[in-house]
């Protein structure tokens, strides 16, 4: 089962405590990986089923796709010094640079 912490997290919907509350193993087949709840602690819904962690198919991977993308833009805008940077200048300078630089890191990695 790919994207079996996606999968989880919309059947959920938030994010588990995969060390304490949730925990996957992975049972290797001839080198195939095949993930598996081992055991399940939360207590807002029972343990799924296969089939109904299967049907979260395409909401796992717009999650995935969301964090690809949310990983990007924390690269991109930068370290928090360089963002005070751009602030400062633009307060001292009466620009937009900040502004300018954010608006194009989310128009260069859109959310969907």
């Amino acid at each position: 089962m790919e994207n079996i912490h996606n999968k989880i997290k919309a059947y959920l919907g938030r994010t588990p405590d995969f060390f304490e509350e949730i925990i996957i193993e992975d049972e290797r087949k001839d080198g195939v990986s095949n993930p598996y709840i081992a055991k399940w602690n939360a207590t807002d819904k029972p343990k799924p089923t296969d089939a109904q962690l299967d049907a979260l198919s395409s909401q796992a991977t717009a999650l995935e796709n969301t964090a690809k993308i949310d990983a990007k833009r924390q690269t991109e805008y930068l370290s928090w010094q360089q963002q005070f940077e751009m602030i400062y200048k633009d307060q001292k300078n009466g620009t937009t640079t900040y502004k300018d630089h954010c608006d194009k890191v989310r128009s260069d990695n859109p959310k969907g």
